[in-house]
């Protein structure tokens, strides 16, 4: 049984759950105690108490901790890519890979705890002297989806505790393995009692519990967009710094210029590979006329090709999709295009494994127009939908007709284009020929209008969130 850590002590026994593996439902990847009100409550006291003299700790406790934490992870990538599979169904590979960012990302912020700087500043006054200071929040709540169970608890656990906050971190319900894999090793990493404190549970006990509490001083989140609107809503009442990332509906322009072969490997990348369920997956292809018809025919035979299944198998290119409800979502998109008018070039059925398991084939839904559902959207699995565009300028259009605005990107030889993409295109990442779900750990993430709300998160921008600034006045 997986307990939560509080206050530098393993806590729980009741109200266990099962972590069931996608690729095969008759395992059961471990049992897990969910939090109580009183035990949340009690992890929000331990943070607080604790988070004084962490306030004030040195940059080299800092990062001995992080570094600690950066280290183990990526010594332990392959065991802990295998959790990671077989609790949300991304291949191995993938899932190795995740961990492995973990780690960097764990490494990356013990070094900007080194780096924190600031200001000396001349007044305009005589004999005064200004400072500027970055200083620690106090407790922030964390929460983080399924689908990145141990690369987005990283980039968010790992600046707070950089800049000096305490932590009580909620990881997804449905994937608490990695995340409670990650805190095992934290809580060996040196920090105190209290600074780090896991609370594994339901949203209702746990999330309303961070909202509610006032010694809770900021919010992370990321996941769906109904909730994080209800977070912010009531978080603002409350007046707590909040940060959202809430998805997207990513537009992948392909002109008629474009090199075929990276073209199509940027849709299949970015659309399908971790079943597409990322919130920077492609799942608008935007296609210009001239090459609409060849592309979007050998698009559905490659990916017809792609091979479903068990996500620890070598020969699997796509994993199961998360649970059933994902899967009967992805069902039901696939059915609404097909109603609305598209065309099911492949894929968009449930699969038999070799094991019991939530199978599904990436679908691929050709002669869309944007103001279809599927267009507009975030179904959140391997469907996308094809789009063809007049030329350039109407495919940027169709790019930005979107209540969204997180990932993008463009497939073109023609420099004048890509340039002036960049520039135009609503979106707070862009690529070009390259696919749009892959970003680095150290550099900013995050989107515009929809999909995200609050400073950056990751790279160096993350102590725009993380930390507050004072201003200083001293005349000796």
């Amino acid at each position: 049984m997986h307990k939560n850590w509080i206050a530098g002590e393993w806590i729980g026994a009741s109200n266990v759950q099962q972590n069931i593996n996608p690729s095969d439902l008759n395992d059961v990847v471990g049992e897990y105690v969910r939090a109580s009100a009183d035990e949340v409550e009690a992890a929000v006291s331990a943070a607080y108490q604790a988070w004084p003299n962490w306030s004030l700790s040195t940059p080299q406790q800092r990062f001995d901790a992080l570094d600690f934490v950066g280290t183990e992870l990526l010594a332990r990538k392959a065991e802990l890519g295998e959790l990671l599979a077989r609790e949300e169904g991304k291949t191995l590979p993938e899932a190795v890979a995740e961990v492995a960012r973990a780690g960097q990302i764990f490494k990356f912020f013990a070094g900007e705890a080194l780096r924190i700087t600031g200001d000396a500043v001349a007044s305009v006054r005589p004999g005064i002297q200004v400072e500027v200071t970055r200083e620690p929040l106090g407790v922030v709540g964390i929460i983080t989806p399924w689908n990145f169970p141990i690369a987005i608890p990283a980039w968010k656990i790992a600046p707070a505790l950089a800049y000096g906050n305490c932590v009580v971190f909620k990881p997804a319900d449905l994937v608490p393995g990695s995340a409670w894999a990650l805190a095992e090793i934290i809580s060996r990493s040196g920090l105190p009692g209290g600074v780090f404190n896991l609370v594994m549970g339901r949203g209702s006990v746990v999330g309303a519990a961070f909202i509610d509490d006032p010694r809770v001083t900021a919010i992370t989140f990321t996941g769906s967009v109904g909730t994080g609107h209800g977070i912010l809503q009531q978080a603002a009442q409350k007046q707590k710094k909040v940060q959202l990332e809430l998805g997207g509906k990513n537009p992948l322009v392909i002109l008629d210029d474009a090199d075929l072969e990276t073209a199509l490997d940027c849709a299949i990348q970015g659309a399908f590979y971790s079943t597409g369920q990322r919130c920077t997956a492609s799942s608008r292809i935007i296609v210009e006329k001239g090459i609409y018809d060849q592309f979007t025919d050998t698009l559905a035979k490659r990916t017809a090709a792609l091979r479903v299944g068990h996500a620890l198998d070598a020969n699997t290119q796509i994993g199961p999709v998360a649970d059933a409800s994902q899967l009967q979502q992805d069902l039901d998109y696939v059915k609404i295009g097909q109603d609305e008018g598209a065309q099911l070039l492949c894929g968009g059925q449930t699969l038999e494994g070799k094991t019991p398991g939530y199978y599904f084939s990436p679908a691929v839904l050709a002669h869309a127009t944007n103001d279809m559902r599927v267009s507009r959207e975030e179904i959140f699995g391997p469907v996308a939908t094809v789009i063809k565009a007049d030329d350039y300028d109407h495919a940027l259009a169709l790019a930005n007709d979107t209540e969204f605005g997180l990932s993008s990107g463009i497939c073109t030889q023609s420099l004048k284009r890509a340039t002036h993409f960049k520039r135009a295109i609503q979106a707070g990442m862009t690529m070009v020929n390259v696919p749009t779900a892959g970003v680095d750990y150290h550099v900013p993430f995050g989107g515009r209008k929809g999909s995200s709300y609050g400073p950056r998160e990751q790279g160096r921008y993350a102590q725009e969130f993380f930390t507050i600034v004072k201003t200083a006045y001293t005349k000796a």
